[in-house]
């Protein structure tokens, strides 16, 4: 899976060299992507050619071969191209070919994994990243924020969501009936549980008959962000 940016600067080059016969410069593609240094340029075409998108030759001047492109990018007839030199002059911004998918359509977030979620006994509140993770936008629920968390333990098993997933969190601080939700218990101590309300009081209910669920009056608890997608740990 590409990140968004990824999938920008491939379709950047694509069309580059379906317009002109050549790949665009590196200054090039940091204007085109809005980025401020080309050590990031840099980054995205080691991450494109490590995926086998694309393929650099040594000692050859911006020679980039396009070796296969993501599925909503693929056109009938497209076949890998090689291009050699270099071209004096700037081209001006192209247009996306008539009838192409939009990238947003299948760009991909990267997101904090805001460290470890216990579905089980609370642990401690986390507050740190860990590191980031690309998931889908077609996951991401709304317009708010949201961040991952690596679940340990088992009490949401029955809930789909098993020892080491990741989940995606939409940053929210209220819930309906039903939710699973990652809840902070007196400031302390945060879990991954099903929220229900009746009057003042909150229970957390677990996904695992083996695990009780846990009630507390509504002031002892604060809902961090609720359940808007699962990545699969094999």
């Amino acid at each position: 899976m590409l990140t968004r940016k990824q999938l920008e600067l491939l379709d950047f080059i694509r069309l580059r060299m379906d317009k002109d016969g050549v790949p665009p410069s590196f200054d090039e593609m940091k204007e085109a992507l809005d980025l401020r240094s080309k050590s990031g340029i840099h980054r995205l075409i080691t991450a494109l050619e490590e995926r086998g998108f694309i393929r650099r030759l040594a000692h050859r001047a911006r020679a980039i071969e396009i070796v296969k492109l993501p599925e909503a990018m693929e056109r009938p007839g497209f076949s890998p191209k090689l291009v050699e030199g270099g071209r004096p002059a700037a081209a001006p911004p192209i247009a996306p070919p008539p009838g192409a998918m939009p990238v947003a359509a299948v760009y991909a977030l990267e997101l904090p994994v805001m460290g470890r979620i216990a579905a089980g006994v609370p642990i401690e509140a986390i507050s740190e990243i860990s590191h980031h993770i690309a998931v889908p936008g077609s996951m991401l629920s709304g317009s708010g924020q949201h961040y991952a968390l690596e679940v340990r333990g088992d009490s949401m098993i029955e809930a789909g969501i098993n020892d080491g997933d990741i989940v995606v969190i939409r940053e929210q601080s209220t819930a309906e009936n039903g939710d699973i939700v990652v809840a902070l218990v007196e400031d302390a101590e945060a879990t991954l549980k099903r929220f229900r309300r009746k009057g003042n009081m909150i229970a957390l209910e677990a996904a695992n008959p083996a695990y009780e669920t846990r009630v507390f009056s509504d002031h002892m608890v604060k809902v961090q962000g609720r359940l808007v997608g699962l990545i699969r740990s094999y």
